[in-house]
């Protein structure tokens, strides 16, 4: 699994905020430096997708890329850095730029990097 909808996805392995159990969630991707850039945009809704809380509370993932895995570190960007990444992340998955404007919630990205 590597696409949906015509869009690039990967597979990351985070540690649930409450439980601390292993989850794998697949989620829309960025191509960014040595790693990747995550949205955490749930459609445009105005609640935080649950996977964003296990970000929060336990920042080291595994991301399945196709065959490659990339152990990192996700690290939420703020506003002015957001700014910066959000062409790159609308010319990768334009549909963000309309999830950004349903919602009054800043939806959080997040930068996926090597340790």
């Amino acid at each position: 699994m590597s696409r949906l909808r015509g869009y690039d996805i990967c597979v990351v392995k985070m540690r649930g905020a409450r439980s601390g159990k292993v989850r794998n969630i697949p989620l829309m991707y960025v191509p960014y430096e040595k790693g990747v850039v995550l949205v955490a945009s749930m459609g445009g809704a105005d609640i935080h997708p649950s996977w964003y809380w296990n970000l929060k509370a336990y920042p080291e993932v595994l991301v399945h890329l196709n065959k490659k895995k990339l152990n990192l570190v996700a690290k939420q960007v703020d506003d002015e850095k957001k700014s910066e990444l959000w062409p790159l992340i609308c010319s990768c998955y334009p549909d963000f730029d309309a999830y950004q404007k349903k919602t009054e919630r800043n939806i959080p990205v997040f930068n996926c990097q090597p340790t």
